[in-house]
């Protein structure tokens, strides 16, 4: 019981998805991969070039699904790892995702979270009154879910570890990590 969810879809950030895909590995945790279908997952790059007031996004990786959303059975993962991209904004809207998302939440067990990543929890109705820090562009989407956005490189809530993008890994991932510990330990 070892296991890490990592539900994306297509358009998920190749960064936000990588970094903790392999770090959760590094402290012996298994990560796995859901997506609407078992196949290759095309994720992106976003970047803010200089002279951009907005972010350009690039083709980038891809990775292997594991399981489809349908297939997912929460009670078998000690945590949830939700990345960010434009997957959030259209995997939201999945019902088995939504509901694995309100199993981590209802059970108290370890979330990370980063960017978009939010729109997740935003979505499933499990961030109200909560601390979380995002993309200031996904601000509107907490706030208007009942979250109290906060503007710094890491926010820990309880069970929901919040970071805003790919450069602030070394805040967040420590705290999500710690927790994964603590949850594998209960078990």
């Amino acid at each position: 019981m070892r296991k890490v969810l990592f539900p994306i879809g297509d358009a998920t950030e190749t960064v936000d998805m990588l970094y903790p895909y392999l770090r959760v590995q590094e402290d012996g945790f298994e990560p796995v991969v859901a997506a609407p279908k078992k196949q290759k997952v095309n994720m992106v790059l976003h970047e803010v070039k200089a002279g951009w007031s907005n972010t350009r996004e690039y083709e980038g990786y891809t990775i292997d699904a594991d399981i489809t959303f349908d297939e997912i059975v929460a009670d078998e993962y000690v945590g949830l790892m939700l990345a960010g991209g434009r997957a959030p904004e259209y995997i939201r809207y999945d019902k088995s995702v939504v509901k694995a998302v309100q199993h981590f939440f209802t059970q108290n067990k370890p979330v990370g979270c980063v960017c978009h990543g939010i729109e997740l929890p935003a979505y499933a109705d499990v961030i109200k009154g909560r601390r979380v820090t995002t993309v200031p562009k996904c601000r509107f989407d907490v706030e208007v879910c009942g979250g109290i956005y906060v503007d710094e490189p890491c926010v820990v809530d309880g069970n929901l570890v919040s970071w805003p993008t790919w450069h602030e890994y070394g805040h967040g991932m420590p705290h999500f990590i710690e927790l994964l510990k603590q949850q594998s330990a209960r078990k």
